[in-house]
């Protein structure tokens, strides 16, 4: 193993003076320690460490023989061997058991595993991570401890690194709170899609219909009904240019909102109607996932844009209230009855005779009113978050590799 390839010396040309290089074999021990089916079994997540399974709301697909399974301690840190490269690491907080796909890292040598944990996630740590790993292709590439411990690292002195990681710790704990307050927003906005699009404001009466209960006064319509379904456009690969037509697609649809990260565009001419206008209903009508079909954000500006063949857009003059619809469970129950057994895809035909619960012009204002404000509050929070992130990233970067030191003499963050 060349000198270059198992450092981080090369990214970080010039460390403090005072802080140590170190192989990562001298600060870690591997804990093998197996058949404990007693302790409770752990989760290793990106974001908030080694976890309890059950405070999980995925699917457990542990083994039900345990007995091969790693015992974890508190402090431990534990990584995917098969996708270090990636970062899948975490530290510890409980007792417990992983699955033998991690390694399991016991700090050793007045080492801080908080520090240790947050050094991991580092981007040029994650590249050297991934020059060590062993195998032909990336699905095959593994990091076992044999080759995790020649790693050198800067190591800053015991009591910088415990500040360092507290500083980084405090920043993940207020991202984490954002993200639940996320959470809690877009349960809120579920709950009241399902009360307030099936029995609007402060009815009393009701009425049976084709679709149920409704308030009197409310009617049924077809999608069809409250406007019309634009198809996309099919282009091919030498279509595309660096810049020309925006073509929205699939994967510009990033959690209910239009984003640009991957986008495509193509030298074509397409008529005024095919153009994305302001209130347009873009939704996903093919794609190899299941899971994606039927996904939609609203376009709120005017823009030099069309969409792809996978994709549709629902234009109606009341797409301040329709694009809740397109959100709700309703919508995504004439979704899962509509697809097709080999082909994952949403007819047009079909999707203009979904039927749904109509109020008057003034009460889907009200309602609507509720709804995006509720929405305009997700993406208060969302934005905060990203800043966050940002904010976290370039924390690690001036204070993992010494750039900022702190001071452990006093309360003050970082000094320069």
């Amino acid at each position: 193993m060349s000198e270059t390839h198992s450092s981080l010396e090369d990214v970080i040309k010039s460390k403090p003076e005072d802080w140590e290089e170190r192989r990562l074999g001298d600060l870690f021990k591997q804990r093998k320690e197996k058949n404990r089916p007693d302790l409770p079994l752990l989760a290793v997540t990106g974001a908030g460490g080694v976890v309890p399974r059950d405070s999980l709301e995925r699917r457990d697909t542990s083994n039900a023989d345990k007995s091969k399974y790693l015992r974890v301690c508190e402090g431990d840190i534990a990584y995917n061997t098969m996708r270090m490269w990636q970062g899948v690491s975490g530290l510890s907080a409980h007792e417990g058991i992983v699955s033998p796909a991690y390694t399991i890292c016991q700090p050793v040598n007045s080492v801080s595993s908080g520090y240790m944990s947050q050094l991991f996630k580092l981007p040029e740590l994650i590249q050297v991570f991934h020059r060590n790993s062993q195998g032909l292709v990336d699905d095959t590439l593994n990091l076992k401890f044999e080759n995790f411990s020649p790693i050198r690292i800067p190591v800053p002195p015991l009591p910088e690194q415990k500040k360092i990681a507290a500083i980084l710790s405090s920043v993940d704990d207020v991202i984490e709170k954002t993200r639940a307050q996320i959470d809690k927003l877009k349960d809120l906005k579920t709950g009241m899609m399902q009360e307030l699009l099936t029995k609007g404001i402060g009815h009393t009466a009701f009425k049976d219909s084709p679709v149920g209960r409704i308030p009197e006064g409310w009617e049924v319509k077809t999608l069809g009904q409250l406007g019309e379904c634009v198809r996309g456009l099919t282009y091919s690969p030498d279509d595309i240019v660096d810049k020309g037509l925006l073509v929205l697609r699939s994967s510009n649809i990033v959690d209910g909102m239009l984003d640009f990260d991957d986008s495509v565009f193509v030298n074509a001419a397409v008529d005024a109607r095919f153009k994305s206008r302001r209130g347009d209903i873009l939704i996903c009508v093919r794609n190899g996932s299941r899971a994606l079909l039927g996904k939609s954000t609203t376009i709120d500006k005017e823009m030099n844009a069309t969409h792809g063949a996978f994709m549709t857009v629902f234009r109606s003059p009341y797409f301040q209230y329709v694009q809740h619809l397109i959100k709700s469970d309703m919508f995504f129950s004439n979704v899962s009855r509509d697809i097709g057994a080999t082909i994952n895809s949403i007819n047009n035909g079909n999707l203009l005779q979904y039927q749904f619960p109509i109020p008057p012009v003034s009460e889907q204002s009200e309602i609507s009113a509720v709804l995006n404000a509720l929405d305009s509050s997700v993406r208060l929070h969302k934005r905060k978050l990203v800043s966050l992130e940002h904010q976290k990233k370039a924390l690690m970067q001036d204070l993992l590799t010494g750039k900022v030191r702190v001071n452990v003499d006093n309360k003050e963050n970082a000094v320069a």
